[in-house]
């Protein structure tokens, strides 16, 4: 089992793949990508790359470049396909594609809030057949302005899919503004819970609190769970956290380079 430290220099390695390639393609949103990416390092080599009736899904697929760093970094995507994110005729684009045809990317999920209903099908197909495993859910906190998630949130409880994993990066912005400010999902723990959900709360950029949270919800049982993933958007380097002004923008030259100084990559 890789260890905290290890997914930390891990991280670091993710991060700035994704702050490069936005750099030379002048595309992707960064700052929710930063956001997301200790809960995709965490998620894919604890849960996914060695597990296989664990299903990924990545419902805020506009952060896509973050999951696609992550498999080039484990090795399950080329360096080629990596590199050739956002150019013509690539199926490596800002929104994750089916096309890619992998064992990690099933679902286009560019328009959110439809990740959850995928999610909510799969697992309770494998409840049909009895199949073991968790689907495991990737959502961002602006997509719960969309209301496919809380019809799936009511059918997921119903069915009683507790095999339904959901974490949230809970960056608390979204593309326009504060998500609070533009539509208030608050209290967010205490409406998943009326919904018949098991919710655990924890640190989305710290790889114990991650882990710790994921193996104590995995124990519960006859619910569907969640955690509430607090992150900070464009997590990792000083200048772009909490910046809502980098879920579009692009780094200069000269902020790639600070970044790398950051990120200590030699």
């Amino acid at each position: 089992m890789i260890n905290n430290f290890k997914l930390s220099k891990f991280s670091k390695l993710a991060r700035y793949e994704i702050i490069k390639q936005t750099f030379l393609k002048k595309s992707g949103h960064l700052g929710g990508a930063l956001s997301c990416t200790d809960i995709l390092v965490n998620i894919f080599n604890r849960y996914v790359l060695d597990k296989k009736n664990n299903k990924f899904i990545l419902s805020k697929g506009h952060c896509a470049l973050a999951m696609y760093a992550v498999l080039y970094i484990s090795k399950k995507i080329k360096k080629k396909q990596f590199e050739s994110f956002s150019e013509k005729g690539s199926y490596f684009g800002e929104h994750s594609s089916p096309k890619i045809k992998n064992d990690y990317i099933h679902f286009s999920t560019g328009s959110l809030g439809h990740g959850l209903s995928f999610a909510a099908g799969i697992s309770y197909s494998n409840k049909l057949i009895k199949k073991s495993g968790y689907t495991i859910v990737l959502m961002s906190d602006g997509e719960m302005n969309s209301g496919t998630v809380w019809e799936a949130a009511l059918i997921s409880s119903k069915l009683k899919l507790d095999n339904l994993i959901v974490i949230v990066d809970y960056n608390k912005f979204q593309a326009t503004g504060k998500s609070d400010e533009i539509l208030n999902i608050k209290p967010l723990a205490a409406k998943w819970k009326s919904f018949g959900w098991k919710v655990v709360e924890c640190d989305g950029n710290n790889h114990s609190s991650i882990n710790y949270s994921l193996k104590k919800i995995s124990k519960s049982f006859h619910k569907p769970k969640i955690v509430i993933a607090h992150t900070i958007k464009g997590k990792g380097i000083s200048f772009m956290e909490a910046d809502n002004n980098w879920h579009y923008r692009s780094p200069s030259k000269e902020e790639l380079e600070k970044a790398k100084i950051e990120l200590k990559i030699k």
